[in-house]
């Protein structure tokens, strides 16, 4: 089993909709029994909170519905976590320092961009815009699809 861990810096926005769309995304191809995916923040200031109403909203506008969108409550990255996932996949490169202060150095080359992994030549490895300060939740959920969609194809390849 694949063991997914997104990580953005509050764990209500961008990782929150990442592990949804990911859990969507293995559902509608089948093969949702092969992985496990959570997310979590780099630098959670509010612990145990929900996933932001607009993210929540943009969700579900694209037909992504869970239960466990309602249930789903932020938490920071734990030192734990390193040796828990396969993949720690961060929202961009200012979340990569929070994730080090907790788990020290990425030893085994588990972390990464999640956009690394997009077939977009113009989007690999860029960041995705953090919506709490653009307010460009379709922006963010388009990259966060592409991410997503080419990670699997990764996975699937290798």
């Amino acid at each position: 089993m694949m063991k997914i861990l997104f990580i953005c810096h509050g764990n209500i926005c961008r990782s929150a909709m990442a592990e949804f769309i990911m859990k969507d995304i293995v559902k509608r191809e089948g093969i949702e029994e092969d992985f496990y995916i959570e997310s979590a923040g780099s630098s959670v200031y509010d612990p145990d909170s929900p996933v932001y109403p607009a993210a929540k909203e943009c969700l579900y506008r694209h037909g992504i519905k869970s239960i466990e969108i309602n249930k789903k409550v932020s938490r920071n990255i734990t030192k734990s976590d390193y040796d828990k996932f396969d993949y720690i996949l961060i929202a961009e490169d200012d979340n990569l320092s929070g994730v080090l202060r907790v788990v020290g150095k990425d030893k085994d080359n588990k972390i990464y961009k999640l956009l690394d992994f997009s077939n977009d030549e113009k989007l690999k490895g860029k960041d995705i815009a953090d919506p709490w300060y653009t307010r460009d939740f379709e922006k963010s959920y388009t990259d966060i699809v592409e991410g997503c969609k080419g990670f699997v194809e990764y996975i699937m390849n290798s």
